[in-house]
């Protein structure tokens, strides 16, 4: 069988719904499973709803209120008014209602995964509503009642042995499937999410436990290309990257591929496929077992909005194992996920993402200890298979602040012009 996942873009509104469905019917009209992300920008509609739930604020009903048009408006050009689907999605926003009035709970990661899963339950319906509308059998499933995580919510880990029989035993993988990604449930039937644009790893999920022939990613770019094209002028497609590479790509932040998703499927040889849903016939990028880049070119990923941090001791020692080991833990302990680091005699330092917003509590957990230097807004680019050229390309941005090279890399941290 077949495994596509489609995001947001691909499902922002009844076109491109639309247009999924006819991919959908071509590319895979039997033993096909579609993982599918909340609509267009849903999600961070879903995440104004939290903030203001959360905070309690007087804006929570026109926030809500904009999801339910939003949807409605996109179903009223598929459906009839009288169609089934209209009462399954009333039920879906009777369930958010509910749960707003009733939850007792202050723990916001807790709060937030209960509310964001709405987005990928409604795109799914109303997908699988389509399908059928149109004649095309298809089963809609929870992915809640499949994968199976912790209960660290907001970035839950996978139980995978009991994924793994709960989808073997339940799926039926001669049919066309539809369910959601990024979501998923812990052992007291909570939602849980897999981190943000974990709807990739979900297809990952699947592919592995049912031994899928392959995975695609339909995305609105060409495929996997040498650069993100919103920063550079020039790209270049690539069109087969080894596992080794990408997941050395997604460990420096490249966005296509989800960190996550290359390990089930490399350790399957399950290939992923990354195709644009706009041009559905072009053959895209291949993700496997091969060779390492074609072409062999430079590769540039860039991170914006990071924080660089320089760390000392107060009475200028060595900074040792035992000061790094600490530092290490406070910023596990805070969220704060490390992009680069660079250590002196007696400096440490590290290019951090403030992903979850605790910096400053770190900060603040540090600085009667240590000395502590910060700079944010800087960007952090990362070339990959370098050539003067390209840190020169780079380095017309703006001022480097920290420099780090070895064989197939260099890290740049840049404060720009």
């Amino acid at each position: 069988m077949k495994v596509f996942k489609f995001g947001g873009a691909s499902v922002k509104d009844a076109e491109s719904i639309k247009n999924i469905v006819s991919i959908i019917k071509n590319e895979g009209a039997s033993d096909t499973l579609v993982v599918v992300s909340a609509m267009g920008k849903m999600t961070n509609a879903f995440e104004e709803v939290i903030n203001s739930y959360y905070n309690k604020l007087e804006d929570l009903p026109n926030k809500l209120n904009f999801i339910e048009e939003y949807h409605k408006g996109v179903m009223s050009a598929l459906f009839d008014k009288e169609d089934e689907i209209y009462k399954e999605i009333d039920v879906l926003f009777g369930e958010l209602g509910w749960f707003l009035a009733r939850n007792t709970s202050t723990r916001f990661n807790y709060v937030y995964d209960q509310i964001i899963c709405f987005g990928e339950l409604l795109s799914t319906k109303i997908i699988s509503a389509y399908l059928t509308k149109i004649g095309q059998n298809n089963v809609w499933f929870d992915v809640r009642s499949y994968i199976k995580t912790d209960s660290n919510y907001r970035d839950a880990k996978v139980d995978w042995e009991l994924t793994k029989e709960l989808i073997t035993s339940k799926v039926d993988a001669t049919k066309i499937n539809i369910t959601q990604g990024f979501i998923a449930a812990n052992d007291t039937e909570n939602t849980t999410t897999l981190g943000r644009e974990g709807s990739d790893y979900t297809a990952g999920i699947f592919a592995y436990c049912l031994n899928a022939e392959n995975v695609t990613i339909w995305k609105d770019v060409p495929g996997v290309l040498n650069a993100d094209p919103r920063v550079f002028k020039d790209t270049t497609l690539l069109q087969q990257i080894s596992y080794e590479e990408a997941i050395e790509m997604a460990f420096y932040g490249a966005s296509v591929i989800h960190p996550k998703t290359l390990q089930p499927l490399q350790s399957k040889e399950i290939p992923l496929l990354v195709r644009s849903f706009i041009n559905p016939k072009e053959t895209g990028t291949k993700i496997s077992k091969g060779a390492n880049l074609e072409p062999l070119i430079p590769c540039f990923i860039v991170k914006k909005n990071q924080i660089l941090v320089s760390i000392s001791a107060l009475d200028f020692s060595f900074m040792v194992e035992n000061n790094i080991s600490y530092i290490f833990k406070k910023l596990h302990d805070f969220q704060l996920k490390v992009n680069l680091i660079q250590n002196s005699a007696i400096s440490f330092s590290v290019c951090i993402d403030n992903k979850f917003n605790k910096f400053d509590a770190f900060y603040n957990e540090l600085k009667d200890e240590f000395k502590i230097e910060v700079q944010k807004e800087i960007d952090l680019y990362t070339v990959r298979h370098f050539t003067d050229n390209a840190i020169a390309k780079i380095e017309e941005k703006g001022s480097a602040l920290l420099t780090q090279v070895n064989k197939e890399t260099i890290q740049i941290v840049l404060a720009e012009n």
